[in-house]
């Protein structure tokens, strides 16, 4: 196996996306144009998606560290608008494009229509997550963005499957369809709620954090496997157990929480920004053999589905939002805050990414008679045109439409205070147990010891409200700023003196490693206890 173009991909990637950030272009977007750039360069190798890779190996993990960094219990009450865009939207969509596809497009099968509505029915988790983290969008759109991407895959899987049968002829009934569908949801939550609990368990027990990461690696594939081998939804079985390890990570260990999140991160990053490579990096291969349709009539077909995708969105959007404010008072009191606006942008932000391409590259090249599968090839080209319209024109447009809307954003001052507050009830309460614990003569301590407690409880309470102050006249830092300063200062010049005593043979290697890290580790305190 030659891995060099494997090891290419992810190293021209991690640069794009690197460069990306010094750019006000969002790195999807960067991604996504470097690799139809690069699709045609000579050298470059072409790159096909496999679905038996996307779809097992790459899904999970970022399925995971999406549901990991949601919050359970905003997706518990936003449950009613997540529920009808992950579910019913992709469900309205797989029927609504596919039937219009199919007046659409001459000679297009109905069945094959069908599969290219489920194909392309699905937003995108990551390219969600990535437009909505770079415009900072307010905290419910960002969460019902979020619930959406995590579950309208497990939707779009089933609709694909059972529209996949109808077109290479095994058979398909509503009835089936609905069973299937049932099936693999409640299958994919139980599968979940079966492991989550022991995965838990375990790595709580866990006493080493390289062990416990190294679970928490496998923890994704492990769900998505399970749940696919019994014929339920990986997805929602990787998401169930996600979301449930996200909400009691405070049981874990501190060290195994700080790798833990150090790795997600890279993992996540490798990943997306590879994907979305992969994405322009398709444009050769759909272009290779488009059937009995010509290119000119392939790009006319692209651009018309590529309205019924928006068009579509929009029309499930605004009745899905303000039907339920006029059947319930209840939810018209608890969403009065609901305008025009809101689903406009959630109608807007439905872009398309990889897993729709992975779906349709899983398409069989011929039906179960040994036919081959009708305008397979365009359906490719289609789903490929969808994704790269909607994440060019929707993922550019977005962050100018949500400037033009004037949107409330995060209230970053009253988000300071409400930390403040709870910062300074935990240090009450830790002040009051350390001299609950200080009166046992088991816990004697020096002065000086007693005394740090104390001043390291006293400015954890103080540094948040430091934050609303005043800046430094001389300096324009805050108070937090000037004490991270320090620290790194001091911190630096310890660092400094380990590694010169290490340079003349007085102290050996391993102990300045143990005594580097100390150091890290107190760093990164003092960022923490103003970042967090």
């Amino acid at each position: 196996m030659d891995v060099l173009p494997l090891v290419g991909l992810i190293a021209a990637s991690a640069a794009v996306a690197g460069a990306a950030r010094r750019t006000p272009v969002p790195a999807p977007l960067l991604l996504v144009a470097a690799g139809l750039a690069a699709s045609y360069v000579p050298w470059i190798p072409q790159y096909a998606l496999d679905p038996h890779i996307v779809l097992p190996l790459i899904l999970p993990p970022l399925l995971h560290t999406a549901a990991l960094e949601s919050s359970y219990l905003d997706l518990r009450a936003n449950i009613r608008p997540v529920a009808l865009l992950s579910v019913g939207y992709v469900l309205f969509a797989t029927v609504a494009v596919g039937w219009l596809a199919y007046q659409l497009i001459p000679d297009l099968p109905l069945t094959a229509a069908l599969v290219l509505g489920a194909v392309i029915a699905p937003p995108d988790a990551v390219a969600a997550t990535a437009i909505a983290r770079r415009v900072g969008l307010p905290s419910r759109l960002t969460t019902i963005l979020q619930g959406e991407s995590l579950v309208n895959d497990a939707t779009a899987i089933t609709a694909y499957k059972v529209a996949l049968a109808a077109a290479v002829g095994e058979g398909a009934s509503w009835a089936g369809g609905i069973q299937e569908f049932l099936m693999a949801a409640v299958g994919g939550v139980g599968v979940g709620l079966l492991l989550m609990v022991p995965l838990h368990w375990l790595r709580k027990r866990l006493t080493e954090a390289v062990l416990q990461n190294t679970l928490s690696l496998l923890i994704p594939f492990v769900a998505y496997a399970a749940a696919e081998q019994v014929g339920a939804s990986g997805v929602l079985a990787v998401v169930t157990v996600a979301l449930y390890l996200g909400h009691r990570s405070w049981q874990v260990d501190f060290e195994t929480r700080l790798q833990e999140a150090a790795v997600w991160k890279v993992v996540s990053f490798i990943l997306e920004s590879s994907v979305f490579a992969l994405i322009g990096l398709q444009l050769r291969v759909v272009l290779q053999d488009l059937g009995e349709y010509s290119v000119a009539q392939a790009v006319w077909y692209a651009i018309g589905v590529f309205v019924l995708v928006v068009v579509v969105r929009f029309v499930w959007s605004y009745p899905a939002t303000y039907l339920p404010l006029y059947v319930s008072s209840r939810i018209r009191h608890r969403e009065s805050d609901t305008d025009w606006k809101r689903p406009l942008i959630v109608s807007w932000a439905g872009m398309r990414g990889v897993v729709s391409l992975a779906i349709a590259f899983s398409i069989p090249l011929v039906t179960e008679d040994g036919d081959p599968f009708p305008a397979r090839n365009l359906v490719l080209f289609l789903t490929f045109t969808t994704v790269i319209g909607t994440l060019v024109v929707q993922g550019l447009s977005l962050p100018p439409l949500i400037k033009a809307l004037k949107l409330p954003g995060r209230d970053v001052q009253a988000e300071t205070l409400a930390e403040a507050q709870a910062q300074s009830v935990a240090s009450t309460a830790a002040e009051e147990r350390v001299d609950e614990l200080m009166r046992d003569e088991r816990n004697g301590l020096p002065r000086p010891l007693q005394d740090r407690l104390h001043t390291v409880l006293e400015r954890r309470r103080n540094s948040v409200w430091e934050r609303l102050g005043q800046l430094n006249p001389v300096t324009g830092e805050s108070a937090d700023d000037t004490y991270r300063r320090l620290a790194r200062e001091a911190i630096a010049a310890e660092r400094e003196v380990f590694v010169r005593m290490r340079d003349e043979r007085r102290i050996d290697d391993e102990m300045m490693r143990t005594l580097l890290r100390k150091l890290d580790l107190e760093e990164a305190a003092a960022y923490r206890e103003v970042d967090d």
